[in-house]
């Protein structure tokens, strides 16, 4: 009777082990095979949640079969306590193991809402974005001119709840006064501007900033990232450029990010005006002159005069020979190759061409010609003419 038992307890036993093992091997390949989602969605960790609650919304989402393993696995992972604050976008299919290790990774959130102050050379706008985890594209949500109205309720509640990436993104020709002024319109933004930065020294591009964070830094990160720009192009430059230093370099730069807006143009009018330095021809070119104007302070928002034209300032480079003092705006990257680097041509002229570039010239001749063109197309739309002797 008693061996009867043994045998019966023994079987029992082991089948209950192998019970046990066909568990773990389910719940483990729960755990790192392929989850339940169709499409991404979109995780909220809020400051101070608990595994549990993220575990459990995690399930309400469809994103884990069962909120129980999840917690069992990031404990025998040692991964139960690391979770970081954000949002983040789980694809589909995600794994529990690679959840958890993306909830635990920390650094940027990588869906939710963003904040984006967008400096420009007509005007600074905060927009406010959502992503669609479906789509996996921003949506925008508001946006505003910080400058001309009040912010919107939509962004006040968007930066009350918090969760919010933040960045600035400055355009390229924007000018060191109208970056400082915008910057102080920013509100999620603190601290004093004690100077203008120089002309030309800030880095057109996109910066990650924490709410609260400081204007002055920014700044200096941005003229950090100019001078890394400036110095890694000039080592790369061409040979016998009409101009011996990156400071230099920077001013032409600035003249071709105001001449044209076309990316694939930057080399050639670059070319137009290292040609003309070469024949010791004056640049004449009118971003100069309205430089000159305004200091770089807003957006002239009129044609030249000819009286501006006659007059002579550092920047009227219908007067002067050479190049201006100072760069007149802050160049991109790419700017800045087509001045280190230009097109080899031998054009010297260009006037607009009616389709936003330009056309090129290489005598006064065929630049009459482009100009009666152009002058044609202003006709027709209406539009005051510029002075042809680009």
């Amino acid at each position: 009777m008693w061996r009867s038992i043994a045998s019966n307890a023994l079987t029992l036993f082991i089948v209950l082990l192998v019970g046990v093992a066909g568990l773990l091997a389910w719940g483990r390949q729960q755990y790192v095979g392929p989850g339940p989602l169709t499409q991404a969605v979109c995780v909220k960790v809020e400051r101070g949640a608990s595994l549990g609650e993220v575990s459990r919304d995690l399930e309400a989402q469809g994103a884990i079969s069962d909120a129980r393993i999840f917690r069992i696995g990031a404990d025998y992972s040692g991964k139960a306590a690391g979770l970081k604050f954000g949002s983040y976008l789980v694809p589909e299919q995600a794994s529990m193991t690679a959840i958890i290790d993306l909830l635990t990774a920390g650094g940027a959130s990588t869906c939710g809402r963003e904040v984006n102050f967008r400096i420009g050379v007509a005007k600074a706008e905060i927009l406010l974005r959502e992503l669609d985890p479906a789509t996996q594209r921003y949506v925008e949500v508001v946006k505003f001119d910080p400058a001309a109205e009040p912010a919107p309720q939509a962004y006040v509640d968007a930066a009350l709840a918090g969760d919010l990436r933040w960045q600035v993104t400055l355009a390229e020709g924007v000018t060191s006064w109208q970056v400082v002024e915008s910057l102080k319109r920013a509100d999620f933004m603190e601290g004093d501007v004690s100077a203008v930065p120089p002309e030309g020294s800030l880095a057109p591009d996109g910066y990650d900033v924490e709410k609260g964070g400081s204007r002055e830094a920014l700044l200096a990160q941005m003229q950090q990232k100019q001078t890394r720009i400036l110095a890694d192009l000039w080592a790369g430059r061409a040979d016998n450029l009409p101009y011996d230093t990156p400071e230099a370099a920077l001013i032409m730069a600035s003249i071709v990010e105001k001449e044209t807006g076309v990316a694939a143009e930057r080399p050639l009018v670059a070319s137009v005006f290292v040609n003309r330095l070469r024949a010791g021809m004056r640049l004449q070119t009118d971003p100069t002159v309205i430089y000159g104007i305004t200091k770089g302070e807003g957006v002239l928002g009129r044609g030249l005069r000819q009286s501006e034209l006659r007059r002579a300032t550092p920047y009227n480079t219908y007067v002067i020979q050479g190049l201006p003092p100072t760069p007149i705006a802050n160049p991109g990257r790419e700017s800045i190759a087509a001045a280190m680097n230009p097109e080899i041509s031998d054009f010297l002229f260009f006037v607009a061409d009616g389709t936003g570039g330009h056309a090129f010239a290489r005598t006064l001749e065929e630049h009459n010609a482009n100009v009666a063109v152009w002058r044609q197309i202003e006709a027709q739309q209406g539009q005051q003419a510029p002075d042809p002797q680009q």
